[in-house]
C-alpha cells in the first residue's frame, strides 16, 4: 500500500479553514520532507487530530514504510506514558503546543505546527515486514492491546470502501471523526486513494462554523457514529440547506431503527444516499454495507457483505448456519482482515495469526435475501460514542482505584456502572469519564446493596437489568 500522490498533482488534498488549500502535489514535498529527517523504519506513536500535520505525518507514514501507533492527541497522559513504557517508540509525531510536555525529549523538526521529537528508544522491538500501522482496541479503557494492520489490509479495504461508495475525485468529505479511530481513518484512506479533497477540521457538528465550512467549501460528505446522528436529529439537520450533500455513512454502533428510518426517508427524499455500514478495527474498518436504495426497505440491517469479503454464521459448535432467521456468530473473511493483536513491544515482529478470517464476537441473523442484521454480542463489549469499550476492562479500572465491589453492563452508547457504596457515585463518575475521556453522560452509576453473584462467585449481569432506567 502506498500512497500515489503524484497522480493527483494539481487536485486540492485538503482545503482547510481560513481558505487554506494544498494541493497533492504539496502534499508529497511535505510528506517526503518529514520522511528524511527518519532514516528507518520504525514505530513512531502519532498523536493525531484534523488538522494537515496529523494527516501529512500519517501519508509520510504510510509512504516511506514507518510504523504508526494513531493515538488522539487528547488522550490521557498516564495511558500515553504506559504505552510509550511498553512499546517504546523511536519517535513522537504531535501537535507543536504540546512538545513542551516532552521537553526532556530532543525535537528534530517541525512543519504545519506538528513537531517530530525523538525519544530515548531506538529499534528497541523488530517489526514485521508487512506491518503497516497500530490502532487501539478498546476505546479508551487503556488496554495496551493493538491491532497490527498490513499494507495489504489497508489496500483491500480501501478499494472494497471506494467500489461500493463509488467514490471519485470530485469529493469532498468533511471531518466529524477521529483520525485515531479505525473509521475516521477508512475516510481519509479512500478519499486519499482517488484523489479528492478532504475538509479538515476539528470543529464540532455542534459548532457552527462546522456548518460555514460545510456550506462555503461545498462538503459532499460525512461519516457518523449513532451519536452524529443522534445529535443531528436535535439540531434539526432535515431543515438544513445542503445542496451539496451527496452521501451520509453510519457506522460505529447500532443505530436506533426510529433513526436510520428517519435518515433514510430523508435521503430517499432529496436524491442522497445514506450508507449503513458494519465493521471492526480488526477487520480494518468495514465489513458490511447496507446499498443507499435499500436503506429503508432493509431498515435496522447493516447490510451485505463488501466487495471481495464474505461472511457465514455458526452455532456454539462451530458448524455453518444455512437456514435463514437463525441466530449465529457472525464470521468474516476477507484480505482486511488484520494480522493480530499485540500486547506488548516484542509483538511488533508477529505475522497473519488472524489468516484473513474473523470472528467477530456479534450474533447475527441473515433474511432470505441475504441481508444481515446484528442482535446482540458474544463478548462484553459496548460502542460507546464510536468507541468500543470493554466492560470487563473498565470493571477492573474501577477496582484498581477503589475499594468497593462493582459491576459493569448496559447497552450501545450507556453504559451502567453498579457500585456498592452509596458516597462514591460522584468519584466513580468523574473518574471513568477522566480516565476514558468519554463524556460523563455516557455512564450511569448506581448503588445497589450488593452484586448479585452465582454460587461460583461469578457476577449475574442479566439481574442486573431490572435496575435499568
Amino acid at each position: 500500500m502506498r500512497w500515489k500522490l503524484s497522480n493527483f498533482k494539481e487536485n486540492l488534498s485538503v482545503i482547510l479553514e481560513g481558505n487554506v488549500k494544498l494541493s497533492y502535489e504539496d502534499l508529497q514535498k511535505a510528506t517526503d520532507q518529514l520522511a528524511e529527517h527518519i532514516p528507518d523504519r520504525c514505530l513512531i506513536f502519532s498523536l493525531c487530530s484534523n488538522t494537515i500535520g496529523s494527516l501529512l505525518g500519517y501519508i509520510s507514514f504510510i509512504n516511506h514504510r514507518i510504523v504508526p501507533l494513531m493515538l488522539d492527541a487528547h488522550i490521557n497522559r498516564e495511558l500515553l506514558y504506559s504505552l510509550m513504557e511498553n512499546y517504546k517508540p523511536d519517535y513522537f509525531w504531535l501537535p507543536s503546543s504540546m512538545a513542551n510536555e516532552f521537553g526532556h525529549f530532543k525535537e528534530i523538526f517541525s512543519i504545519y505546527k506538528y513537531s517530530l521529537i525523538k525519544t530515548p528508544y531506538t529499534k528497541e522491538f523488530p517489526l514485521y515486514e508487512d506491518l503497516a500501522l497500530l490502532l487501539t482496541t478498546s476505546g479508551s479503557t487503556g488496554s495496551p492491546k493493538l491491532v497490527r494492520q498490513s499494507y495489504k489490509n489497508i489496500k483491500a479495504n480501501t478499494e472494497s470502501i471506494v467500489k461500493y461508495l463509488e467514490l471519485n475525485e470530485t469529493e469532498r468529505p468533511i471531518t466529524t471523526l477521529p483520525m485515531s479511530y479505525t473509521y475516521g481513518l477508512s475516510i481519509i484512506n479512500s478519499h486519499l486513494y482517488v484523489g479528492a479533497s478532504i475538509i479538515l477540521t476539528e470543529k464540532s457538528l455542534m459548532d457552527r462554523e462546522f456548518w460555514h465550512l460545510f456550506k462555503e467549501y461545498e462538503a459532499t460528505s460525512f461519516g457518523g457514529v449513532p451519536y452524529t446522528y443522534e445529535i443531528l436529529d436535535k439540531l434539526r439537520f432535515f431543515r438544513m440547506e445542503l445542496p451539496s450533500l451527496r452521501t451520509m455513512t453510519q457506522a460505529g454502533g447500532k443505530l436506533s431503527l426510529k433513526l436510520h428510518k428517519k435518515f433514510a426517508e430523508y435521503a430517499l427524499e432529496n436524491g442522497k444516499h445514506f450508507v449503513v455500514m458494519y465493521g471492526q478495527t480488526e477487520a480494518t474498518a468495514r465489513m458490511s454495507y447496507l446499498p443507499y436504495e435499500k436503506s429503508l426497505e432493509k431498515c435496522g440491517s447493516i447490510g451485505i457483505p463488501i466487495p471481495n469479503g464474505s461472511f457465514s454464521l455458526i452455532d456454539e459448535d462451530g458448524n455453518e448456519i444455512n437456514e435463514p432467521d437463525v441466530t449465529g456468530e457472525l464470521v468474516y473473511k476477507g484480505d482486511n482482515v488484520t494480522l493480530g493483536y499485540a500486547e506488548c513491544g516484542s509483538d511488533l515482529i508477529k505475522g497473519d495469526e488472524f489468516k484473513g478470517k474473523l470472528y467477530t464476537g456479534d450474533l447475527a441473523k441473515r433474511d432470505s435475501d441475504g441481508y444481515y442484521y446484528i442482535v446482540g454480542r458474544k463478548k462484553r463489549f459496548l460502542k460507546i460514542y464510536g468507541n468500543r469499550v470493554s466492560l470487563d476492562e473498565t470493571e477492573q479500572i474501577i477496582k484498581s482505584q477503589f475499594d468497593f465491589d462493582c459491576a459493569c453492563s448496559g447497552m450501545d452508547d450507556i453504559m451502567y456502572v453498579f457500585i456498592t457504596d452509596m458516597s462514591r457515585i460522584d468519584d466513580v463518575k468523574k473518574f471513568l469519564s477522566e480516565k476514558t475521556g468519554l463524556n460523563h453522560l455516557a455512564f450511569k452509576v448506581k448503588y445497589i446493596p450488593s452484586i448479585p453473584k452465582n454460587d461460583s462467585g461469578k457476577i449475574l449481569y442479566s439481574a442486573l437489568e431490572e435496575y435499568y432506567d
